[in-house]
């Protein structure tokens, strides 16, 4: 990844930071925070520790049926490690990347461990653009009246996205063709292996509530006294805007979605910074656990597996691979 195409992602966050000061003032960024209390903290570890369990289950399953094995536990250490670096670095992808990197150099296939960490955040961005739809379409919403349009434009570029790469993929000897071709199987036993993708997308829906419930603590604690049925439109449009790599440590688009839904819907660009910004303190907070794990393995260095974290989980294997 170029650094300065990272630099520049994080200048837009910046920039959308900046404008939203200018809009609504210091206020919003500076008062939301001292009211967050022992129990909302409290209630969001727990909610992000499920959802966190969740997506490293996710991972091992795609990793899986890719033939890279993922010990649940190591797993769980490295997810909450990345989540900790994707809050604390610019771009908000690094700590994937690291996660991708690390698990190659342990398997001896670095590309194969980078390919299961993009496949599985495809899969959770996947279910949860569909949930997010399926809200969308039965709440009101400041988006609802051009969803049908949204729609149709996502599904027709999807449609020729499918065809460009079918025939990429029939063209033989271009690089293109062999991407396509690895892309193609990939998805095959990666994703929509019966062996994975019931847990892949039970996984994913659960750790999408998880983000939810967190947003739904946040507007509290911020003060708001918008319904559920009012907020959880509202919720995942901003879940939808945090996917967006143009941000630093995670600021700048969920706060900018957060101002204009929450205005759009009548309840005030304010309430929605002062909830946005809630909502990511309180997740850098549930991260922290993956600093622990940092700090962890870099006092004990780059140990070679041992026998006891069973070494033959980590090698790249067909026998782990998942034939539909």
């Amino acid at each position: 990844m170029s650094s300065r195409w990272v630099w520049a992602r994080s200048l837009a966050g910046v920039a959308i930071l900046a404008v939203l000061v200018w809009r609504v003032g210091t206020g919003p960024f500076l008062h939301a925070i001292p009211m967050i209390d022992a129990r909302s903290l409290a209630a969001v570890v727990a909610v992000s520790g499920v959802t966190t369990v969740c997506c490293a289950w996710r991972w091992r399953l795609v990793a899986g049926g890719l033939g890279l094995g993922v010990p649940l536990p190591r797993a769980v250490a490295a997810y909450f490690r990345s989540q900790f670096l994707n809050t604390t670095l610019p771009g908000g992808v690094l700590g994937d990347v690291h996660r991708g990197w690390r698990h190659g150099r342990e398997t001896g296939d670095l590309g194969r461990a980078a390919r299961a960490v993009a496949w599985e955040r495809v899969a959770g961005q996947l279910v949860q653009a569909v949930l997010a739809v399926l809200v969308l379409l039965a709440l009101p919403s400041p988006v609802r009246p051009s969803l049908p349009l949204v729609l149709a434009g996502a599904t027709l570029t999807l449609v020729v996205a499918a065809v460009l790469a079918g025939a990429r993929a029939r063209s033989g000897r271009t690089v293109w063709g062999r991407l396509a071709r690895t892309a193609a199987e990939d998805l095959r036993h990666g994703l929509l292996s019966r062996q994975v993708w019931p847990g892949v997308v039970l996984a994913s829906a659960v750790a999408v509530a998880g983000h939810v419930t967190v947003f739904l603590v946040a507007a509290r604690v911020a003060g708001s006294n918008a319904s559920t049925r009012e907020l959880l439109p509202l919720a995942v449009l901003v879940l939808l805007a945090m996917s967006v790599p143009t941000n630093v440590a995670g600021w700048g688009p969920r706060e900018g979605m957060a101002a204009w839904a929450f205005s759009a819907a009548g309840l005030g660009a304010a309430e929605g910074v002062a909830t946005a910004v809630v909502y990511g303190v309180l997740s850098f907070a549930a991260s922290l656990p993956g600093a622990v794990v940092l700090v962890i393995g870099w006092w004990h260095g780059r140990r070679p597996v041992t026998a006891d974290t069973d070494p033959a989980a980590w090698r790249p294997t067909t026998e782990g691979a998942v034939r539909a």
